[in-house]
C-alpha cells in the first residue's frame, strides 16, 4: 500500500540521518523487529552514498512533478534537482547509480589523510569574520591555559553551524597527547536540539565522501566520540571529552547541571564553551556570566571587578577567572561584513524590547512580563527521554490519547502579525499535567488556508477540544470553517475578563507545576515572556501584546491558553474540566 511505502521510506531516511532502529522504532511507533527486518531486506547499510542521494531527489522530483499549481520556485527547484541528478550519474558505474555495488569492506566512520586536509580547507574557506574570532580564541585560550570560553551572542549568526564545524575538526587532530583530547560533547537543552550539531556534521563529512554513522553517540575510526545529549543530569553522567554546552542560559537548575557538565572536560587538555542568547538577569547563569559566583568565595581583598559591557567584551577579554568572555551582537557581525541578514527587516519585525534581546543580547528584567522567564524555562521538559508515549514522526503521534487544540488567529492589520497554533495533551487524571508537544507559526495565509492548518491537525490527532480567539482579524472565518468539520469547536472573544481569565490560569498551571514542553520549542517561552500585564486608561488591569510590530508576539502563548482553558480556572481537582476518561 502507498501509506505502507511511504512508513518504510521515511524510516529508511531517518536510519541514514543517523537515527539507530531501537530510536526510529520508538519515534514512528512501530515494531523495533520490523525496523531490522526492513533494514537487512532493504540493504540500508549497503546502499551507496550516491544511490542515497539520488533517491531522495527522485522522490523530491516526484512530488513536485506531481504539484497542480507549480510556482516559480518549484520550476527553479526541478531544474537544480534534474542537472544535479545528471552530475550524479555521469561518470558514475551503473551499480553506483542505481544497482547494487559489489561488496568491499570499509573502515566505519573513517577520514583519510586527503580527507582531513579537504574538510579542513572547506570550514576555514567558509568562516564569517566572528566566526574566525572563536576559532581563533582557542589560541588565546591554550596560550593562557584558559580552559573556558563564554559567549553570549544573538540569534542566527550561525554559532551552532560552526561549533559544530569546529568540534569535528578537533576530533580529527593527531595531536593530542591523549587518546580522550578528541573526544567532543554536545550539551543542549533537549536531545532534539542537540541533533542539530550532529546533522551539521554529517552534513560537512558528506561533502568529502564520509558517511557517518551513530545515534546518540558517534565513534571515529581514530577512537574519537561525538556524543549528542539532552541536559538530564542522569544522562549527564560518566563522559569525558571538549565540552559544547548550546544556550546555557535557557536550561532550568544550571548550577546544579554546570558542576555535572564541567565535570566532564576535567581532565588535562580538555576544554569547555558555553555560548547562548541572554535570558534573564536572575536566571542561575547570570551570575556565572557577570563573576558573581567567582567572587563570592573569596575574601573581600581578593576579590576582582568584572566589566561585562559590550564595550570591554565586544571584541574577547580573557576575565580573571580565567574564562574568556565575548559579547557578539546582530549589529558587530554586520560591521564586518555579514551578508546573511539584514538589520532594518529584523528590527521592523520585533517590538524594541524582542530585539534588544534577541539580537543584541540585553537580558530581559524582572516586572517588564507577565510570565516569569525563569519560570517558564523550568517547564521545560525533554520530550525524547521524558515522554515515552510521544513518537513525533509517526503518523498519530499519541495515538489514541486525546489533545485539545487552541488558535490565535492571522491578523488582517497588514502590520506582519501572525497566527499560532498549539497541541496540548491534557492530563488524564485531575491535578496532572498538560503537555504542549507541537506548535505552528502561520503567516500570510488567507483564512481558508488557516483552516486547513486546523483540519489537518485533527487527522494526525484524536482532538477533543479546539479554541479559537474570533476577536478580530480572520479568527471568525477561521472559526465558521472549523466548525463545519469540527462542530465542538469553541469561540472566544478576547476582552479585560476573558483575558485576564486566560492569564490567570496559565499563571496557576504553571505555579503548581503543571504544564511542560519539549525545550527545542524556544519560540514558546519568548511568545509567553512577550505578554505585558497594561494597564487601560479607565484603569483597568488586562493582559496584552505588542502587535504593531512583529511576528509572532504572544500568538502561541495566547494558543496554548486557549488551549488549556478547556480546564476552567477553579476545577483543577473536581474532573469537571471537560476532559473525558478513557478506559
Amino acid at each position: 500500500m502507498i501509506q505502507d511505502a511511504f512508513v518504510r521510506l521515511r524510516a529508511k531516511q531517518l536510519y541514514w540521518q543517523g537515527y539507530p532502529p531501537a530510536e526510529i522504532s520508538r519515534l514512528m511507533g512501530i515494531s523495533q523487529n520490523t525496523i531490522y527486518s526492513w533494514k537487512k531486506r532493504d540493504e540500508w547499510d549497503e546502499t551507496p552514498t550516491i544511490q542515497r542521494v539520488t533517491q531522495t531527489f527522485d522522490a523530491r522530483l516526484i512530488q513536485l512533478g506531481s504539484k497542480d499549481n507549480k510556482t516559480g520556485g518549484d520550476y527553479k527547484e526541478i531544474d537544480l534537482l534534474t542537472r544535479q541528478l545528471k552530475k550524479l550519474n555521469d561518470g558514475q558505474p551503473a551499480e553506483a547509480a542505481g544497482g547494487k555495488k559489489t561488496r568491499k569492506r570499509k573502515q566505519k566512520n573513517h577520514f583519510t589523510d586527503e580527507q582531513i586536509t579537504a574538510l579542513r580547507e572547506k570550514v576555514m574557506g567558509s568562516l564569517a569574520a566572528h566566526q574566525r574570532d572563536w576559532y581563533d580564541a582557542l589560541a588565546v585560550c591554550e596560550a593562557a591555559d584558559c580552559r573556558n570560553r563564554m559567549i553570549l551572542k544573538s540569534r542566527q549568526i550561525g554559532a551552532t553551524w560552526y561549533f559544530a564545524q569546529e568540534a569535528l575538526l578537533r576530533a580529527l587532530r593527531d595531536t593530542v597527547e591523549y587518546p580522550y583530547q578528541r573526544n567532543q560533547i554536545f550539551l543542549s537543552a533537549s536531545r532534539r536540539q542537540a541533533y542539530q550539531f550532529k546533522g551539521i556534521i554529517q552534513k560537512l563529512a558528506e561533502e568529502v565522501d564520509v558517511e557517518l554513522k551513530g545515534g546518540d553517540k558517534i565513534v571515529l575510526s581514530n577512537g574519537a566520540e561525538l556524543h549528542f545529549l539532552g541536559t538530564s543530569a542522569a544522562s549527564a553522567q560518566s563522559y569525558t571529552g571538549h565540552l559544547y554546552f548550546d544556550e546555557f542560559f535557557w536550561v532550568a537548575n544550571f548550577i546544579k547541571l554546570r558542576k555535572v557538565a564541567a565535570a566532564m572536560a576535567t581532565l588535562r587538555g580538555l576544554t569547555r564553551t558555553y555560548f547562548s542568547t541572554p535570558s534573564s538577569e536572575t536566571h542561575e547563569a547570570y551570575q556565572f556570566w557577570t563573576g558573581d559566583r567567582w567572587n563570592e568565595k573569596r575574601a573581600k581583598s581578593k576579590r576582582q571587578a568584572f566589566d561585562v559591557s559590550w564595550k570591554t567584551l565586544n571584541s574577547g577579554l580573557l576575565c580573571p577567572d580565567k574564562t574568556w568572555r565575548q559579547i557578539v551582537t546582530i549589529q558587530d557581525v554586520i560591521d564586518k561584513g555579514w551578508k546573511l541578514t539584514r538589520l532594518d527587516e529584523i528590527q521592523d519585525e520585533n517590538s524594541d524590547d524582542e530585539f534588544q534581546n534577541l539580537y543584541m543580547c540585553e537580558f530581559v528584567r524582572d516586572g517588564e512580563s507577565a510570565f516569569n522567564l525563569n519560570a517558564l524555562i523550568g517547564c521545560g521538559a525533554d520530550g525524547y527521554d521524558e515522554w515515552p508515549d510521544w513518537k513525533p514522526f509517526a503518523s498519530r503521534p499519541m495515538g489514541q490519547r486525546a489533545v485539545w487544540i487552541g488558535y490565535d488567529a492571522n491578523g488582517s492589520s497588514g502590520k506582519g502579525d501572525s497566527g499560532g497554533v498549539s497541541v496540548t495533551v491534557p492530563p488524564l487524571v485531575p491535578g496532572g499535567k498538560f503537555r504542549t508537544i507541537e506548535t505552528i507559526q502561520v503567516q500570510g495565509l488567507e483564512f481558508e488556508e488557516q483552516a486547513k492548518v486546523i483540519e489537518n491537525l485533527t487527522f494526525k490527532y484524536n482532538v477533543q477540544h479546539i479554541g479559537i480567539d474570533v476577536t478580530g482579524g480572520n479568527g471568525e472565518a477561521v472559526y465558521q470553517i472549523v466548525r463545519k468539520f469540527f462542530p465542538m469547536a469553541v469561540p472566544y472573544t478576547f476582552n479585560l475578563a476573558s483575558k485576564r481569565a486566560l492569564v490567570l490560569k496559565m499563571l496557576h498551571i504553571i505555579r503548581a507545576g503543571r504544564w511542560e514542553y519539549d525545550r527545542s520549542e524556544r519560540a514558546l517561552v519568548t511568545a509567553f515572556n512577550a505578554v505585558r500585564k497594561v494597564k487601560t486608561p479607565g484603569g483597568f488591569i488586562t493582559y496584552d501584546t505588542d502587535r504593531s510590530r512583529g511576528i509572532s508576539h504572544g500568538d502561541l502563548a495566547w494558543a496554548t491558553m486557549l488551549a488549556i482553558i478547556n480546564e476552567p480556572l477553579g476545577q483543577e481537582k473536581d474532573g469537571s474540566g471537560g476532559f473525558a476518561m478513557e478506559f
